[in-house]
Parts: structure tokens; C-alpha cells; sequence
């Protein structure tokens, strides 16, 4: 509860659903490899590949469909970071991102995230 509390007031808090998923990996946890004044980057709990894992900012965006024209320059940091990230994971050959969005895309955690995921071979369509 305590990292709970720190978060909201860090960061102003996450949408409904995600209170309990970020904020335990993210703060102080050994998961949080990458940390910068707008994003941080961890380690996905359920691996879908060698390599995966989130990129998410630290401000409250619940959902892609839910950013503003305020919001170009941050979305913009997390994908450049987003790659910065996978060619330092060793994922030249290609990787897949991927920003689930709402209920019928499978959005679990409301809290805008990128994923990254690679060191295989993908398939497609992506099901």
C-alpha cells in the first residue's frame, strides 16, 4: 500500500485497474531496468518471448484512444524509447511492438503501455 501511495503522489495516480499491477513492479523493483523523467521500462510478469517487455510514461493516460494533441511529444518519447531499448536488448533482426486499447483489444491494465516483444520469430496475423 505504501509504494501505492507514493506512486499517486509522484505520478497522479493510475486508472481504475492497474493500481495493483504497475506500481509494484515499477517502484524500487529489480524488474525496472530503465527509468527517465517522462517513462520507465520493466519486464513483463508473463513473457510471451526471450524478450518483452513494457514501456509506459509516468503521467495517467488510461488509454491510446484517450490522448490528446498535448500528448504527441510523450507518445512520441515512448516509442523512440521503445527502440532505443530493443536494439540494446540485441533485437536488430526486428521485434514487434504492440498498444492494446480497450476491451475488444484485449487491454488488461489501464495505464497506457507499450510492449515489446522479440528474440523469435513472430507470427502473423497476430490472432
Amino acid at each position: 500500500m505504501a509504494l501505492l501511495v507514493l506512486w499517486r503522489a509522484l505520478y497522479g495516480g493510475f486508472a481504475v485497474g492497474c493500481a495493483a499491477t504497475f506500481p509494484s513492479l515499477a517502484l524500487g523493483s529489480s524488474r525496472t531496468w530503465h527509468q527517465r523523467q517522462q517513462c520507465l521500462a520493466f519486464r513483463d510478469v508473463a513473457p510471451q518471448a526471450p524478450v518483452h517487455f513494457l514501456v509506459i510514461p509516468k503521467i495517467r493516460i488510461p488509454r491510446i484512444s484517450q490522448v490528446t494533441a498535448g500528448d504527441e511529444k510523450l507518445l512520441g518519447h515512448l516509442l523512440v524509447t521503445a527502440s532505443h531499448l530493443a536494439q540494446k536488448e540485441g533485437l536488430a533482426d526486428g521485434y514487434r511492438m504492440v498498444i492494446n486499447d480497450g476491451q475488444q483489444g484485449a487491454q488488461s491494465v489501464y495505464h497506457l503501455h507499450v510492449h515489446v516483444i522479440g528474440g523469435r520469430q513472430m507470427g502473423w496475423p497476430p490472432g
